[in-house]
């Protein structure tokens, strides 16, 4: 592990990472975020488009009008920083110790958010006439409800014509080491609520009573010995796994009326949605119970094979590391799932991973130093 040495405390991209840090912009809420980086952007002669939807902001961003288009995309929001008591500094006052600076959102997604400013303006200036386009798609919705920010934006682009040809997400891909990894999909996510329905009675009379616990018990173990499948060359094995179950009147010696579970599956292309839910269906009607199944569909799984975005992210991250990232689809979802689906390829490439969400989140300055310079020949690959 290399030593930021004092160029890296004053690199452009960590001075931006500082200034979006201290915006304290918790999902939906922006704070300012966009503002910032579509004055840098409109500097570059891109155009920029506010899309706001609901109660979130949402930056579209383009230079150029002919194809081919690469995307650099990404969010401005934040998770909550939880107990600031737990935080060794103000969440929102970006802090250097031991070559990282932390703050809430340096590693999701600031410092990649930075690096892709920072990126285009040196890729700009030294090709001020690149082949194709470049965008930015920016939300403030990631970390939320998902529904009103890239969704959204995509679904405007498509209305209108516009396509995007690759997409690199700043998500914090890397595991161990900056670029050790590169995502080129995600699994589906569908999440099932259920409700079974009973008679509540007294533990001593059941027959007098209908326990929906008794009833969800066999289907649930019939669920759990499901070998959904065994995945394929790319996608882990189908996982299912019950989230929360409740039930209960809070007496010792009453059986409830009623049960309410929560379950998701993280799926490959083996299945799709419709066909999971087929599958679930028909093992509950097998079974004698009365129940309400309601489903939420986070995303479809997508994955991006080899081409010229992998060869150049491969490439880029080759060049700066001295090793060739292991391309995965592991992770939970991001959205890429809402951007893949309009014929885009998408790979996710960003810092390491193990601090995001927590407590102390952090980033380790040479890695955004780096990954600018990896987002920046990415450009040169594919444009010009």
């Amino acid at each position: 592990m290399t030593t930021p040495d004092d160029s890296d405390f004053e690199h452009p991209s960590i001075t931006l990472l500082n200034e979006l840090i201290r915006r304290p912009s918790i999902t939906p809420d922006d704070a300012g975020c966009q503002e910032i980086l579509a004055k840098r952007l409109t500097h570059l002669g891109f155009e920029c488009e506010s899309m706001p939807f609901g109660d979130v902001e949402n930056l579209w961003a383009r230079r150029g009008s002919v194809g081919p288009v690469l995307c650099f995309a990404g969010h401005t929001d934040v998770v909550p920083p939880g107990s600031e008591n737990e935080w060794q500094s103000d969440p929102f006052e970006p802090v250097v110790r031991d070559g990282n600076i932390f703050g809430r959102g340096s590693a999701d997604m600031k410092s990649g958010l930075a690096a892709m400013i920072v990126a285009l303006e040196r890729f700009i200036d030294s090709h001020a006439d690149h082949n194709g386009s470049l965008a930015m798609l920016i939300t403030s919705d990631e970390e939320g409800r998902a529904r009103d920010g890239t969704l959204k934006v995509i679904e405007t682009l498509q209305a209108r014509g516009e396509h995007i040809d690759w997409c690199v997400l700043g998500e914090p891909s890397s595991q161990n080491t900056l670029g050790d990894i590169v995502r080129v999909g995600r699994r589906g996510s569908l999440s099932g609520m259920l409700t079974v329905r009973g008679v509540q009675g007294h533990v001593a009379y059941p027959h007098l009573a209908d326990n929906p616990i008794g009833r969800f018990a066999p289907v649930l173990s019939e669920l759990n010995a499901i070998e959904w499948d065994q995945g394929n060359e790319h996608f882990p094995p189908t996982s299912f796994q019950v989230v929360d179950i409740r039930a209960g009147v809070g007496a010792p010696n009453v059986t409830p009326a009623e049960l309410s579970a929560r379950f998701n599956f993280r799926y490959s292309t083996v299945w799709d949605h419709e066909k999971l839910k087929e599958k679930v269906h028909s093992i509950f009607d097998a079974h004698d119970i009365d129940y309400e199944l309601n489903w939420h569909l986070s995303g479809e799984p997508f994955l991006t094979g080899a081409g010229k975005l992998t060869e150049a992210v491969t490439q880029a991250v080759s060049e700066q590391t001295d090793k060739s990232p292991e391309l995965s689809t592991g992770g939970g979802t991001s959205d890429g799932r809402f951007i893949s689906p309009a014929g885009t390829d998408v790979v996710e490439l960003g810092p390491v991973n193990e601090s995001i969400h927590k407590v102390n989140e952090h980033v380790r300055i040479d890695d955004v130093v780096k990954l600018t310079t990896m987002y920046q020949r990415i450009a040169e690959l594919l444009l010009t």
